[in-house]
């Protein structure tokens, strides 16, 4: 059996945190950043996990991320 192939766009945009859960970067951060509030853009630096309801989406894409 052959090795699987990762989604190469999500692994670079999804990592697993030493418990297994699954760390994204938040959406809305690009461009057009001078119509955001400090806080805001401030808020959108912090790493967050992904929601449970698309770890079975994720997983599919990468199928050696550990979850």
């Amino acid at each position: 059996m052959p090795k699987m192939k990762s989604n190469r766009g999500a692994a670079k945009r999804f990592h697993a945190t030493a418990t297994g859960k699954v760390r994204r970067y938040k959406a809305y951060a690009r461009h057009i950043l001078t119509t955001k509030t400090t806080k805001q853009k401030r808020g959108l630096r912090a790493h967050s996990l992904v929601d449970q309801a698309n770890i079975k989406s994720v997983s599919k894409l990468l199928p050696y991320l550990g979850s």
